[in-house]
């Protein structure tokens, strides 16, 4: 059976692959335009939680500008100018782990848009791999302001909490694009482990990374950052290395 299998896929390998890349570049095509019922992580988090899911994909229109920039502010301040990788904040990171530290990621907001939405959750680096790939074709298919878009709609905000609308509603009682500054910074401060921090009644580490969230939403121009989606640019306009993520 194995023989037979095998020389099968000697045989048609390549149209094997050329139907996997035809297959995935149709997905992230077809979720430009359709927004994703679920993903892998929700339905993986339904397996091992009680509850009910949460979540209500809205468009940018029906986001607050203020919980967009904090998200780039915390996450990925070069989001509208890198190509899928943020080669400075890796070294950044490959410096500070050096030390022996807290560790470090690297991620840009397009791969965690590329794990969230296409991917499983589990570390591997076939996983890591896909999540490169997916990150191509996620940068040269989509705008900037869709990636940012799937990415506040997309990540987990809480305990089977998916998405900027879900999480307004369930934390302040109110849809996500009347959130003010303070609300967004208290929902991005727990995306490091959403499972674990709380936005309402935090902890100090929260409380600090709130703070701190706001102070980098004012150091980038506050809602005029959003600019720079629109931008295209080799440079960014401004000098990240002063910031702390």
């Amino acid at each position: 059976m194995w023989r037979s299998v095998s020389s099968w896929l000697k045989s048609y390998y390549k149209d094997v692959m050329v139907g996997l890349i035809t297959l995935s570049v149709s997905w992230v095509l077809l979720y430009r335009i359709v927004n994703p019922p679920a993903t892998l992580t929700m339905l993986t988090r339904l397996t091992i939680d009680s509850g009910s899911l949460q979540y209500a994909y809205v468009n940018t229109n029906h986001i607050s500008p203020y919980i967009k920039v904090c998200a780039m502010a915390s996450e990925d301040q070069n989001l509208p100018f890198h190509s899928g990788m943020d080669f400075e904040a890796i070294q950044k990171a490959i410096r500070v782990n050096k030390k022996g530290k807290k560790v470090f990621g690297a991620s840009t907001i397009t791969q965690q848009v590329a794990k969230n939405v296409f991917l499983f959750p589990q570390r591997s680096y076939i996983r890591k791999a896909l999540e490169l790939y997916f990150t191509f074709w996620i940068e040269t298919l989509w705008s900037k302001d869709k990636i940012l878009e799937m990415y506040l709609n997309v990540a987990e905000m809480g305990t089977l909490v998916f998405g900027v609308e879900a999480a307004a509603q369930k934390y302040y009682n109110k849809s996500a694009e009347r959130l003010n500054l303070r609300e967004s910074a208290s929902i991005i401060a727990v995306l490091p482990n959403p499972r674990n921090y709380k936005v309402k009644n935090p902890g100090a580490y929260v409380a600090s990374r709130q703070a701190e969230i706001q102070g980098l939403f004012k150091s980038l121009d506050g809602q005029y950052y959003l600019r720079e989606l629109y931008v295209k640019t080799e440079n960014s306009l401004y000098d990240f290395s002063k910031y702390r993520k």
